[in-house]
């Protein structure tokens, strides 16, 4: 049995660990001691959650940040599992924990997957997550992120029942914001 709870700073070491030994690790944190800092400043946040086999290993973590997205929803900003445990669903689990957390709160979630990690954006995918824009260069030149959404299901329910045309069906569709009109 898979639990997930708020990562300590007892769970630093294996968290490097799964960071460093992913795609996302091996182009975005190529110095160690990046890595630390970047899971120290997570951890002391709150935002880490690791998953705890039942052995009592951190085989994976999630850090997401509540408003990280617009300063409005959630934002998933690493997900990591170690090697050895990859392919077992451990992922996807965090992904559910995250989405179980936020969505009571929340009508959309936001995460950016890297050009060079397809099986990442493949689960996505498959987890609901739709591609909603494009980002060349965000975190390193040559690197181009693809912003992903994927809408509370209960909040998708509501957009759907509403007919096509209304503004439900636009909030789903479409990225609109409004610009204030400024006055002189």
């Amino acid at each position: 049995m898979m639990t997930i709870t708020q990562a300590q700073m007892a769970h630093l070491e294996d968290c490097k660990a799964a960071l460093l030994d992913s795609k996302l690790g091996q182009v975005y944190f190529t110095v160690e001691q990046n890595a630390v800092a970047t899971l120290t400043e997570g951890i002391t946040k709150g935002e880490v959650f690791v998953a705890i086999d039942e052995a009592g290993a951190c085989v994976g973590f999630i850090w997401f940040i509540e408003d990280g997205a617009f300063h409005s929803f959630p934002y998933l900003h690493i997900i990591a599992v170690k090697a050895a445990y990859r392919g077992m669903g451990i992922g996807k689990k965090l992904i559910q924990f995250f989405e179980e957390t936020v969505f009571t709160d929340h009508s959309k979630v936001f995460l950016v997957v890297a050009d060079f990690n397809p099986e990442a954006r493949r689960l996505y995918e498959r987890l609901g997550y739709r591609q909603v824009g494009v980002i060349p260069g965000l975190y390193r030149e040559g690197v181009t992120e693809y912003l992903m959404m994927k809408m509370n299901p209960s909040t998708k329910a509501a957009i759907d029942s509403n007919p096509p045309g209304t503004l439900g069906d636009i909030l789903e569709t479409e990225f609109f914001f409004a610009i204030p009109d400024i006055v002189a």
